[in-house]
């Protein structure tokens, strides 16, 4: 079984558009604007989706999201240059502001689908 390269691209590019500037965010909400640039966000979900699509192959289950959830970590206390429990604090809060935005726009699609032109 092979990795299917057109997948994994077209993954990494939604990735790069819909995780960065959140991530983005998150990292300078926590770690300050100096620290946290918008192209080591973007590097951080380039290499994190490339590494973790690429360790999945090998290995599955809970031992493989544990690993790729730790190298996830580990690119966003490099790039972001902070500790763990700081890295560990953007991702929540990355999380936490992509649910929001997920049910912002989630409520806008139903109160635009409510209307009706009668």
């Amino acid at each position: 079984m092979a990795i299917n390269l057109d997948s994994l691209l077209l993954e990494i590019i939604i990735n790069i558009v819909v995780v960065s500037p959140v991530l983005w965010i998150a990292g300078r909400f926590l770690s300050g604007k100096d620290k946290a640039k918008f192209t080591d966000a973007v590097w951080i979900v380039l290499l994190g989706t490339v590494i973790g699509a690429v360790l999945n192959f090998f290995i599955t289950g809970i031992i493989a999201s544990i690993i790729v959830l730790l190298i996830w970590l580990s690119l966003i206390k490099h790039f972001f240059d902070c500790g763990w429990w700081k890295a560990l604090a953007i991702s929540i809060i990355a999380v936490f502001i992509f649910v929001v935005i997920g049910v912002l726009l989630m409520l806008i699609g139903v109160a635009i689908g409510s209307f009706t032109l009668i």
